[in-house]
């Protein structure tokens, strides 16, 4: 087949592509109008895991999931904005890796609201003035971000669905010449992440620390010997070079994010369910839980602890278990827990999200 026939051949799928598109989408504006008069959430993270399922299991190449997943991604993007405009609350300003996670989750076509503090992302959707949050919740080289933790506990919003973000940092600058930057802007956590490459490459450079990847690219762009530490898009964004990629230390390092609303997911059968858990102050209650987990053959994915702030040496652990609270062993379980704790929170389960 001739090159151009092929081409006339490409041209006669799209078409075919966006007629189905425009039946998919009327189909779409359907069920938005149902959910609404039913009162239900336009974004629901078990359908979202549905699709991509399907996808995996439709998909017979030669385009690997990745790429088919990527469409998909932006054709339910368009999707929600049709049922309705959605917004998104994340920890900002743009261009920051939670900016980036939030789009990871939920595409281009929905609106994004920036807000300067973990704690603003939670009042702006618990107040309604956002649809869904996006906050970090622990990364694979710094561990838990406790901010976000310490928030759950007041809160009575859900987790609703995760995201995992791969975080690479570039070394961005005005200059051409790596010689001439004198000081580098950056987030503390990301320093750290960065050390040896900072310590092999720019030995005695100032560090300085700045409230986000995406201000420390900022500062950059307006002052001449000086660089940053932040992502590619943040170079695109505000017209850095990039001097040196992958600068971090670790070649695994992972950021995992939540995203945050009023409803919760129903089972998907590969769920994640995250707990608070305020124990009874007596020996060996620490044991018993772990052991109800144990005896109803239920994975624990992490466990961490916090002061609870109210009264000293109390804490609360932030539990992580594989499984939705609404499965039978998870809820027996759950159960012989609250025998032995003071106090127990289900902050939500969700679909299991997909790990970098």
């Amino acid at each position: 087949m001739s090159l151009k026939k092929m081409r006339s051949k490409i041209d006669s799928i799209d078409k075919s592509i966006v007629n189905l598109l425009s039946e998919r989408s009327k189909i779409t504006l359907s069920i938005g109008k149902l959910k609404t008069k039913n009162g239900k959430s336009i974004f629901v993270p078990e359908r979202e895991a549905d699709v991509y399922r399907k996808i995996e299991t439709n998909n017979k190449g030669p385009l690997d999931n990745d790429a088919v997943k990527a469409v998909f991604r932006e054709i339910m993007s368009g999707s929600l904005k049709l049922e309705k405009n959605i917004e998104v609350a994340y920890l900002g300003p743009a261009y920051t890796y939670t900016h980036m996670a939030s789009m990871k989750k939920f595409g281009s076509s929905v609106s994004y609201k920036s807000c300067k503090s973990i704690t603003d992302v939670f009042v702006d959707v618990e107040r309604g003035r956002s649809d869904y949050g996006v906050v970090p919740i622990e990364n694979s080289f710094e561990g838990a971000v406790n901010h976000t933790l310490d928030m759950f506990v007041d809160s009575g919003l859900k987790i609703c669905s995760e995201v995992f973000l791969e975080i690479s940092h570039s070394l961005l600058s005005k200059e051409s010449d790596m010689s001439k930057i004198k000081k580098v802007y950056s987030k503390a956590e990301v320093f750290g992440q960065c050390r040896q490459y900072l310590e092999a490459n720019l030995p005695g450079v100032e560090l300085m620390e700045a409230p986000s990847t995406a201000n420390a690219a900022d500062i950059a762009s307006r002052q001449r010997g000086v660089g940053c530490i932040a992502s590619e898009l943040a170079a695109r964004r505000y017209g850095l070079k990039i001097i040196a990629r992958s600068v971090e230390d670790s070649s695994h390092n992972v950021t995992r994010f939540l995203v945050i609303g009023r409803t919760e997911a129903k089972p998907t059968k590969k769920d994640k369910t995250s707990l608070m858990i305020s124990l009874k102050d007596r020996v060996g209650a620490l044991h018993d839980m772990l052991t109800a987990f144990k005896n109803h053959k239920i994975n624990l994915t992490k466990i961490e602890s916090r002061p609870s702030k109210v009264r000293p040496w109390e804490y609360y652990f932030f539990i992580d278990l594989s499984g939705h609270h609404l499965d039978r062993k998870v809820d027996e379980a759950l159960r012989e827990v609250k025998k032995v704790s003071q106090y127990i929170k289900v902050l939500g389960s969700y679909p299991e999200g997909e790990k970098v």
